[in-house]
């Protein structure tokens, strides 16, 4: 073993995924759990969005996760506004343009997508908002990681993105996990889950 230690989040809204910030926002830190001296976020989820973070002190986990050559599955339950056509559904499924952060061109490969019906039910997500206002609940499962991807998805086919909630990094997920909530993992079952090699403490990697 390592000694390194791993954690599943879920992210609550409103909070940014880092420790420290120049800026006066909710940080990671804030959370009533003691994580150890060196531990950080692998990858982000913006302060909107909600869900699944993965944190660690093990900094070689984003290379291998999110660099690697093999890509990997992230799960999103996504709440537009409106309902959303079959139409406009095939079309997130078949990809879709936007604009990248640097302003390029980027079209979307092929992805599941699925109408969720309810996602208290299928995914032990609560929704937060009336239910009486016209809305359709997402289940996309993709491998690319733009800037902001799936809220461009969205946007690109028409609908507003009112809520976001990452549910899944491959085998890793929420597991009925409520805001706020912290679960930590050995490191052995953290690396199986996600699909990656655990190479131990090769420092060539």
């Amino acid at each position: 073993m390592s000694g390194h230690r791993y954690f599943a989040l879920y992210k609550p809204r409103d909070m940014v995924s880092q420790f420290v910030s120049a800026d006066k926002v909710p940080l990671l830190g804030e959370l009533d759990f003691r994580f150890p001296e060196g531990t950080h976020a692998i990858g982000r989820l913006d302060r909107d969005s909600e869900g699944l973070l993965l944190l660690t002190t093990n900094k070689k986990v984003t290379r291998l996760l999110f660099q690697g050559e093999v890509p990997h599955r992230r799960d999103y339950l996504v709440m537009v506004k409106n309902r959303i056509s079959a139409e406009r559904l095939k079309k997130l499924q078949d990809g879709v343009s936007f604009k990248t952060f640097e302003g390029a061109d980027y079209h979307t490969g092929p992805c599941a997508v699925l109408l969720i019906e309810d996602p208290l039910a299928q995914f032990g997500i609560r929704p937060e908002r009336p239910q009486h206002i016209p809305h359709s609940w997402l289940h996309i499962s993709l491998t690319e990681g733009k800037y902001h991807q799936v809220r461009k998805m969205v946007a690109a086919v028409h609908h507003k993105c009112r809520r976001l909630v990452r549910v899944a990094i491959e085998d890793l997920t929420l597991s009925g996990m409520q805001p706020g909530e912290v679960t930590e993992f050995a490191e052995d079952d953290f690396f199986r889950l996600l699909q990656i090699r655990n190479y131990g403490d090769d420092q060539n990697l």
